[in-house]
């Protein structure tokens, strides 16, 4: 209703990268990308993902039980309560303005993500080319994130191999 796991990407970010400094910019647009490409919330898989990188299968589990209890309680808990008053017009307009801050959370994680991602003319072409094919088509995210991913690989296989000539 209001963002789903992509709604907790923000407060991710803000934990891991820049108060506990587990990670780097770089790695957590890594996590989410994997996240995105697994069934399930983003949030929950990259937490599973972080915690079983960073303790193994209890680190995995601990990581999914902390992200998904405190919204499994606070829904079980509100979900009764809003559905008596989501008639209601002040109701209607309060879910407004949360999906409008929502909106805020999850463009401010793809700006910070996007600062650690397109780094160079070649990123910057990727994320265009990605953008257009996502709004103009109707693939599979799995799909396009592949198929960035294989071109990211050609690019820097190509760089490489002139490089070393």
């Amino acid at each position: 209703m209001f963002g789903g796991g992509y709604a907790m990407l923000p407060i991710l970010q803000r934990e891991i990268v820049e108060n506990k400094a587990w990670v780097s910019e770089e790695e957590i647009a890594d996590y989410y990308a994997i996240g995105q490409c697994t069934p399930g919330a983003i949030a929950v898989n990259t937490a599973t993902f972080l915690g079983y990188k960073k303790r193994g299968v209890l680190g995995g589990i601990i990581a999914t039980l902390g992200v998904i209890s405190p919204s499994l309680l606070i829904i079980m808990l509100l979900a009764n309560i809003i559905s008596r008053f989501e008639h209601y017009p002040f109701v209607e307009n309060a879910f407004k303005g949360i999906r409008v801050a929502v909106f805020v959370l999850i463009l401010n994680s793809v700006v910070k993500i996007g600062k650690s991602a397109i780094i160079d003319k070649v990123t910057l072409f990727i994320f265009l080319v990605v953008l257009i094919v996502s709004i103009v088509t109707k693939f599979s995210p799995i799909i396009t994130v592949l198929a960035a991913a294989v071109l990211g690989i050609a690019v820097q296989w190509y760089r490489r191999k002139r490089r070393n000539k």
